[in-house]
Parts: C-alpha cells; sequence; structure tokens
C-alpha cells in the first residue's frame, strides 16, 4: 500500500534487513523466508509511494503517471512493477491500453515493426531502435488518452476469431474505422500476434491500393506506428506503384495543398467531401507517363476523379 511518508518506510526497512541478518546464521530456511516477507512487503509499499497518493491512488494510476512522465522512452516493465508495488502490474498496462485508450506499445510490437526499414528510422529518429528493445520494455506513444480504445477492441476481438487470411481482418478492421488513427498494437493483436502484420499493412497500401497514410508516407501529423484509413476506396491501380519517397517529394513541393482548388488536410471537415490528398499523373501512366516527381501533382481526391472522368 502507498504511504505518505516514503522516508519512514526506508528507515523501517533498513531496520527489518539490519534483524535479518541474525536470520541467516539459523539453520532453518523457512524461517529465513518467513522473516523476509516484512521487508519484502515494505519494499512494495516504497515503490509504490514513490508517486504521491493524491495523484494516483491506484496501481494503475501510478503506471500510467510514471509513463506519462517519460512518454516515448523505453521503460522496463521492472520500473513498473516498482511504482504499481503490485505483482499483476502486466495486467494493469493492458487495461491501460484496452479499456482506456493510452498507447502502450510492448518491446514484441516493436520487434515486428522492426520488418519495415522506413518504421525504423522514423523510431530511431525518436531515439527508439526496435532491434534492441526487449520483449518486457514498454513506450507511451502518445500523452493523450484515445478515447475511443474501448469501442474498437470490442471490434478487434469481433473480428479477430474471424477464420480469415490476417490482410482480410486487418483491411476488415480499417474500412470499420475509415479516418481513425489506429496503432500497430491493435493490429499486432488484431493478426493473433503473427509477427507478418507490418508487410500487410503495406501491402494493402501498395498493391491493393487502399489509402493508408503513416508518418512515412506525408502525413506529419500522425505519430510514429500508426495507421489511417483515410477512405474507404481502394486508389487507381495506376497510382498504386508510386514509391513513397517520390510520393512525400511532391507533397512538399505541393505544400500538402491540391493543386486544383487549394484543399489541405486542416481544412478537413464531416460534410466536405474532400477527404485526403492522391497524386496525379500529368501524363496518363498508360500513355508512358512515369512515377516520377516531375510527372506528378497533388490533388484532393475529388478533383482526382473529376480528372479521371475527363480522361474518360
Amino acid at each position: 500500500m502507498p504511504n505518505g511518508n516514503p522516508e519512514k518506510l526506508r528507515q523501517s526497512l533498513v531496520e527489518l534487513l539490519t534483524n535479518f541478518a541474525t536470520e541467516l546464521k539459523r539453520s532453518d530456511l523457512r524461517k529465513k523466508v518467513i522473516a523476509l516477507i516484512p521487508a519484502f512487503h515494505k519494499l512494495r509499499d516504497l515503490g509504490s509511494s514513490l508517486i504521491p497518493e493524491s495523484e494516483a491512488p491506484s496501481a494503475r494510476d501510478r503506471i500510467i503517471a510514471y509513463l506519462r512522465q517519460y512518454p516515448q522512452k523505453v521503460i522496463d516493465g521492472d520500473e513498473l512493477m516498482v511504482v504499481s508495488g503490485i505483482g499483476e502490474w502486466a495486467r494493469r498496462v493492458r487495461e491501460l491500453r484496452v479499456q482506456f485508450g493510452w498507447w502502450i506499445y510492448s518491446g514484441v510490437t516493436f520487434k515486428d515493426m522492426a520488418e519495415d526499414q522506413e518504421e525504423v528510422d522514423s523510431l530511431k529518429a525518436i531515439g527508439i531502435d526496435p532491434s534492441k528493445i526487449k520483449p518486457d520494455q514498454y513506450v507511451l506513444m502518445r500523452i493523450e488518452e484515445d478515447r475511443d480504445a474501448a469501442h474498437r477492441w470490442n471490434v478487434l476481438n469481433e473480428i479477430r476469431t474471424k477464420k480469415i487470411a490476417v490482410k482480410d481482418k486487418i483491411i476488415e478492421y480499417f474500412r470499420r474505422n475509415v479516418g481513425v488513427q489506429i496503432t500497430g498494437e491493435e493490429l499486432k493483436y488484431l493478426a493473433k500476434d503473427k509477427s507478418e502484420w507490418p508487410r500487410r499493412v503495406r501491402e494493402l497500401r501498395t498493391e491493393d491500393g487502399w489509402p493508408i497514410a503513416t508518418k512515412n508516407t506525408g502525413r506529419d501529423d500522425l505519430a510514429v506506428g500508426v495507421y489511417v484509413l483515410e477512405e474507404d476506396k481502394q486508389t487507381y491501380e495506376h497510382d498504386r506503384k508510386i514509391p513513397d519517397p517520390v510520393r512525400v517529394e511532391v507533397l512538399k513541393r505541393d505544400g500538402f495543398k491540391c493543386a486544383e482548388c487549394g484543399w489541405s488536410r486542416n481544412m478537413l471537415s464531416r460534410e466536405d467531401p474532400r477527404k485526403m490528398l492522391e497524386l496525379h499523373h500529368r501524363q496518363h501512366h498508360k500513355d508512358g507517363g512515369e512515377n516520377t516527381a516531375e510527372n506528378l501533382i497533388t490533388l484532393c481526391n475529388v478533383c482526382h476523379d473529376t480528372e479521371h472522368r475527363k480522361k474518360h
């Protein structure tokens, strides 16, 4: 239990350990173990008292309070064990993620993301090396709570149990959450912890033409390891092979605005049919137009559709 006087707990713990010197001289193993129990409890009480009870009254509160002090920092599970003061701290971490919507990524999720070099580069840019992180380490990726997460996890569990391919599960989940920021932790769970999910997300975007945006595809407003299906419609087949570096170059050149109507993401509204930015070939791909920045222009989805209707 947390205590408002950590120093008193420390003194009490020192006294218990000092007195234990006598027990060490005894031969009875069980008496030694029993004599250590009070010290064990005092140590846990001391750990749970490092964060004032007024700020975090429960073990779950202490865990998230600790993580929020060190966002985007790799935190060992042992640290969370100390500040929580309980043995079942890992369950509380899961509750924070599932029931309360905190974006807490585990080391296992980062290991999966390490298969995507672009994600690796983005993670390293914020000081996280996914090749070195351990399974029992955690990172709070965003300090704000995602209040819609509980509903999404209900949908996750429904899709997760379906006897369909991982890629089919992922796109179904995206299509039921169009425009919503989806975390890698959700996709890992959806894939029943199979490490292939980052590759399947990339295939959905680059091969199947689903407009799944990430920080690496030009959405600087997104956090690392977050994905958004911008529209429930596959892109035109000839636009699916544009390399991401070229895509980002064109978006930056055009100021992240539609070159036709001037729409940008900061003008996004529920009533407006313009929802996303797409790239359009000046010289049509089937006519020999290449996937180069010089041959591409940024259009909103409405202007893009208009241009294609003109072609036909």
